[in-house]
């Protein structure tokens, strides 16, 4: 279906042009973070299914994180690893229509995940006593279910708009994936409504979602200076900076990216920021909660502390039988 709509079908990412063996050490650099980013973001997902006491709606929000960020490298790192080993290998023109569409996706409901976290984060630090009250398993669904659904409509609009641009000329794209921007300069047609909905669709996901969780943190803040409790303040300042470190690295590369300039030298330093963006964030946020999260820690301890019970019960009952006999 999507063949038709072009007389290009398929195109070639470019990447990053460098050297054979720069490219050769770039790949296994590349495949340990993305092994890293997977490993990591999949032990965070198991500890709070198999962890009840984790069972509640700020780390439901968390594995949701968790997730996407999944999602989110292997919709990108996988093409960029192959294009490391074979450069002029070509990507179809449907596989990265649905790139782009699964990018866009991830992004806009991260970005949302990202500001319901932050609400959640409010609610518990600014009304610790009516949190259960406003923040029970109806509202969690609500918010979790808003995210996909916004997240899925913002990249469906941007899909619809790509798909009848004619692409006739030029089959390379200056990017390690198929990036909508990069896209949107190969086109053989006005792509002025196009280039107006991405930065619409940027201000209204990132400007405005951010502001709010730099509101909702200002509350926060003032909050918990007044707890009387220095043990208190300290696990609510552990939580917050968890969540506030993520925010500052996911939100102020994709502001840089997609609202700051788009012209001149910058084009070559956002592609890289953009690597940044799709393989480092989503490795560093789960090393960023687990080691500044008691209680994640906690319940890993004791996940792995309730493996090696068995083993040694087994090897003590072995030993007692053997005497026995």
């Amino acid at each position: 279906m999507w063949g038709n709509q072009s007389s290009i079908t398929e195109f070639i990412l470019l990447g990053f042009p460098l050297d054979p063996r720069i490219q050769m050490l770039l790949f296994v650099l590349f495949s340990l973070f993305y092994t890293f980013t997977v490993l990591g973001n999949g032990t965070i997902l198991v500890v709070i299914w198999l962890d009840s006491r984790l069972h509640t709606p700020m780390y439901s929000f968390l594995s949701h994180l968790a997730f996407v960020d999944i999602a989110y490298a292997c919709n990108t790192v996988p093409q960029m690893l192959v294009n490391l080993l074979d450069p002029v290998k070509p990507i179809s023109f449907a596989g990265c229509m649905t790139q782009t569409f699964l990018f866009l996706t991830f992004a806009h409901t991260e970005c949302l995940l990202l500001v319901v976290m932050s609400y959640d984060r409010y609610v518990a630090i600014c009304h610790p006593l009516r949190y259960s009250a406003i923040m029970d398993w109806r509202i969690y669904i609500a918010l979790v279910v808003t995210s996909w659904i916004l997240g899925v409509f913002l990249a469906l609009v941007h899909l619809v708009l790509l798909l009848p641009l004619p692409f006739c000329g030029s089959q390379n794209v200056n990017h390690f994936f198929c990036e909508i921007i990069a896209l949107l300069k190969l086109a053989c047609a006005d792509t002025h409504i196009n280039e107006v909905m991405v930065w619409a669709g940027a201000v209204s996901v990132l400007v405005g979602p951010f502001s709010s969780i730099v509101v909702s943190y200002v509350h926060i803040l003032c909050a918990i200076l007044k707890i009387r409790s220095e043990e208190g303040r300290q696990k609510a300042f552990s939580t917050c900076s968890s969540h506030l470190c993520v925010v500052g690295l996911f939100y102020g590369t994709a502001i840089f990216m997609y609202i700051g300039p788009q012209h001149g030298n910058y084009k070559e330093q956002k592609k890289y920021l953009l690597l940044f963006h799709s393989l480092f964030n989503p490795m560093l946020n789960p090393l960023i909660y687990s080691l500044r999260n008691k209680e994640v820690k906690c319940a890993l301890k004791r996940l792995l502390i309730k493996e090696r019970m068995p083993r040694k019960s087994h090897i003590i009952t072995n030993k007692g039988l053997s005497d026995i006999f």
